[in-house]
């Protein structure tokens, strides 16, 4: 089952010998005990026990979360190995990855492969994820594809938050904490009933926090501060035994300055060229410092603003019909969500104004009928459907300090530039020059999907699943772009024309014996300087026919020289002003080349054989497929594939500048569909005081949808193959009473089978078949340790310690020799009083480990490495009563 990528891994080979190590020692575990304290999990979207379940998945408790003071679901990354989120430029550009794999992000038309679902409704869009956790009753992580029972956007795996249902008993509890950083925060919660079968709940709070980022560019207040609320409320209506009605409706708002970033590598914008830094400094600017990579400070000349508004309804409808039970699934939900920024991260005026606003409303329906429990036959059928639409609304707007700073990159020729073609003084890169893009994108999905379970035995069951997906997008956008720079075409007419001049103007002959002087000594003999408007009053025969003719005679040879030097970017002088051409005219879509749509339709399936060793210890072996549609790439570097070029110039569309030869400015609409296969062999073993579950899984995905940002946009891009083989396990351990141990961790070797093409160092393309995917660690792990102990006047105490570790990974796949890695230690001490009253004082990365948490290019500084620390050490107190 496990491929051999490299016989000679000794990786591989401890791997293998983890695994069989762990197995063996699991079944030698001794069962003369009866099982205590089962963890119920729906990740087969039936209520089973996690032993039972023969999936890949991390249980995590309320108890868990409110010890580890988990507020936030980029918390929950401390308590599960599989699990990562990553921050981006702002709070709503947040991605998820299970086993590392995963995507989204910084494109709102890439769909994440990890799929959100917060009692059944699937949340689209990390804008929508990123929010206070409710009162809870578990998340459930489930690694790989998991598109059988959850659809199109689960290929990765699933995070499935379940929340407590109200409750017909009045109970409830009222936190409120204060940390560092003045974080202070307040939640409650309350439920009971109202009528003898109505039951409501409502939850509702706050949390706050100045920014641990210091700016000193004159932008405003600290970055990366917490400034948000929730209020979620539900009822439960149960008039008989068999039906039962959810409704559930919540609204969170955030309010947010995010995110700050330190220079971690600051490089020469080219061979012998100083660093942007210098230049910088050079026009009274200031930004962080590469030797310094850890002081939180920033210069941003402008505040970086986050505004996210979610909120949704929900209903749930559960009919027991005795040998079935139909489940219905009704959400809609919208989201708008915005941010400003100053995205050259330094105190000069460079961009003005980076912006983005987003709607997001979406509508599902999942409908399901599945058989009760105790038949030889277990069935589930069921159908879904996905109507999304997503309107977005971007752009930039250039500073005053831009052109001073370009005009240094581009050696002093923007002046002359304008002069030779004709532009007023100032144009190119004037202030408050503005990129205003628009884009659209409907989405509609729908699947039908079932699992059939053969209990062949008491012990041993076969369970096969197949989901057909139809998903549909249509989508179109267009941009508003007055930058004259950007839209020149240096290697067409425009090229010509100041090779030419240029040429002309510096007396060069590239005809030999024609002319030897030059322009300025033919000039001369008629008492004029070379000027273009002295050369255009002797082409158009203002010193006589005789001066007209040897200046035509010279004038031929220049643009046969300009037009040859121009059209190969090899030899064209002008090649280094490419770069600085960062925002081409947009060619708007639908057009009559590109229609705008995408149509995929795939069949996922699911076999599984799980065997009930005894009742301590079971084993399962599976084989699942998973697929995520095609996506679209939203943003303003959305550029026609280079195999459209031909029938777009052919209708005249292409805008200037675009060079089919080269193929500039052609790139990606959208990414094809990416598919998954996993196979998996996992034990779950469950005794007195240990229990243990354990996967070995060989995955791979097909197509991964690829996005990296480059410093002036964002590439996606099809990885042709990534796979990975390894073990994940977590285990709990109670030597004795008052002591509970738990350890988890992912072992893997991850690896691109084949990435030809991928997006390299500036702009550059780069093959990483062969290569470890950046971001991926080879071992990550958590470990915990929670003490208690019981007084006897009814006061109960405990101290817990959790440790997360991950080795050190390449960042992001086109930075090369920048490193992340994670060593976290988090604790808390809590108090628990007969009267309900409980007093917690914890800390988070308690020994202040400094790491990188993402990293990209800096905007318009080639050679500049922009990075963001995590999250400095944190700590406070904490004080519930519970009722």
């Amino acid at each position: 089952m496990f491929q051999q990528k490299d016989p000679g891994n000794m990786f591989k080979k401890s791997l293998l010998i983890s695994g069989a190590t762990l197995l063996a020692t699991t079944i030698a575990m001794p069962a003369n005990a009866q099982v205590e304290d089962e963890i119920i999990v729906t990740a087969t979207k039936r209520a089973q026990t996690l032993q039972e379940t023969p999936v890949a998945v991390t249980v995590t408790s309320s108890d868990t979360i409110e010890k580890a003071q988990i507020l936030d679901i980029k918390d929950l990354q401390s308590v599960v190995p599989t699990f990562r989120v990553s921050q981006l430029q702002n709070t709503a550009n947040t991605t998820l990855t299970i086993r590392g794999f995963g995507n989204g992000g910084n494109n709102y038309g890439i769909e994440p492969a990890v799929g959100l679902f917060i009692d059944g409704v699937y949340r689209s869009r990390a804008a929508a994820q990123i929010s206070d956790l409710p009162a809870l009753e578990r998340v459930e992580v489930l690694s790989g594809p998991q598109s059988t029972l959850f659809g199109k956007n689960a290929s990765a795996g699933v995070v499935s938050i379940v929340t407590e249902k109200p409750q017909f008993e009045t109970q409830g509890y009222v936190e409120a904490g204060y940390g560092n950083y003045n974080q202070n925060y307040a939640k409650g919660y309350i439920t009971g009933a109202v009528a003898e079968n109505v039951a409501v709940s409502l939850g509702g709070g706050y949390q706050k926090r100045d920014g641990y980022f210091e700016n000193f560019g004159g932008g405003g207040d600290e970055l990366n501060n917490i400034d948000r609320f929730n209020l979620r409320g539900q009822i439960l209506w149960e008039p008989t035994d068999a039906l039962s009605v959810r409704l559930i409706g919540d609204l969170s708002d955030l309010s947010e300055n995010c995110c700050g970033t330190g220079v971690a590598i600051e490089g020469p914008l080219g061979a012998g060229q100083p660093t942007a830094g210098q230049v910088i400094a050079s026009l009274g600017g200031r930004q962080p410092s590469a030797d310094n990579q850890f002081s939180y400070q920033t210069f941003t000349n402008s505040e970086t603003l986050n505004q996210i508004t979610d909120s949704g309804v929900s209903g749930q409808i559960d009919y027991d019909f005795g040998n079935m039970t139909l489940t219905s699934i009704t959400a809609y939900r919208t989201t708008d969500s915005s941010f400003v920024s100053d995205s050259d991260f330094n105190s000069l005026d460079l961009l003005a104004d980076t912006n983005q606003e987003n709607v997001l409303d979406t509508f599902t329906q999942e409908l399901r009928l599945s058989s009760n429990g105790g038949n030889r036959l277990e069935w589930m059928i069921g159908g879904y459907y996905f109507d999304e639409t997503i309107e977005q609304e971007s752009g930039l707007i250039y500073g005053e300090d831009l052109r001073s700073y370009i005009d240094i990159l581009s050696g002093n020729q923007l002046g002359g530039i304008e002069q030779i073609l004709g532009f007023a003084p100032g144009t190119f890169f004037a202030d408050e020059t503005r990129i205003i893009e628009t884009s659209r994108q409907e989405d509609e999905a729908y699947s039908v999907f079932g699992t059939l379970d053969f209990n062949v035995t008491d012990r041993l069951t076969l369970t096969v699943g197949g989901n057909y997906t139809n998903d549909e997008k249509n989508v179109s956008a267009s941009t508003v772009n007055n930058d004259v720079f950007s839209n020149l075409d240096f290697q067409g007419a425009d090229g010509v024309q100041v090779v030419s001049t240029t040429v002309l103007l510096n007396g060069q002959a590239p005809i030999p014996g024609v002319l030897p002087g030059g322009i300025p000594s033919f000039m001369a003999a008629f008492g004029l300087p070379p000027t273009p408007a002295n050369i255009n009053f002797i082409a158009s025969g203002g010193a006589g026919a005789a001066a007209q003719a040897a200046f035509a005679q010279y004038n031929a040879g220049v643009q046969a020289f300009s037009q040859a030097a121009v059209s190969n970017p090899a030899t064209n002088p002008l090649a280094p002003l490419f770069a600085l051409q960062f925002q081409p005219q947009f060619l708007a879509f639908p057009n009559s080349v590109e229609d705008g749509r995408t149509q995929d339709d795939e069949f996922t399936y699911t076999l599984k054989a799980a065997y009930e060793v005894s009742s301590n210890l079971n084993v399962y072996g599976s084989y699942a497929t998973g697929f995520k549609a095609s996506s679209w790439n939203l943003t303003r570097d959305s550029r026609p594939f280079i195999e459209d070029a031909a029938a777009l110039q052919a209708a005249g569309l292409l805008p200037n500048n675009y060079v089919p030869a080269t193929g500039r400015n052609f790139g990606t609409r959208f990414s094809d569909p990416e598919t998954v296969e996993v196979f998996e062999i996992g034990l779950k073993a469950r005794f007195e005081r240990a229990a243990i579950n354990i996967a070995l899984f060989d995955q791979t995905v097909e197509n991964f949808q690829s996005t990296i940002f480059q410093g002036t946009g964002f590439v996606l891009a099809n990885a042709g193959a990534q796979s990975t083989q390894g073990i994940e396990f977590d285990s709990t351990f109670t030597p004795f009473d008052p002591l509970t141990l738990t350890l988890g961790a992912v072992i893997q070797d991850p690896v691109y089978d084949s990435f030809v093409g991928a997006p390299g160092p500036n702009g550059t393309t780069v093959d990483l078949s062969g290569e470890q995917p950046a971001g991926i660690n080879e071992v990550a792990l958590t470990a915990s340790a929670t003490y208690t102990h019981q007084f006897e006047n009814g006061m109960s105490a405990y101290i817990r310690g959790n440790y997360q570790y991950e080795d050190e990974v390449q960042i992001v796949d086109n930075i090369a020799g920048l490193t992340r890695d994670t060593k976290l230690f988090n604790g808390s001490l809590g108090f628990n009083f007969d009267n309900g009253v409980e007093l917690r004082f914890w800390g988070r990365n308690l020994f202040n480990h400094e790491t990188y948490t993402s990293a990209f290019p800096g905007v318009v500084q080639s050679g500049t490495i922009n990075a963001y620390p995590n999250q400095p050490r944190t700590y406070g107190v904490a004080a519930r009563y519970s009722f």
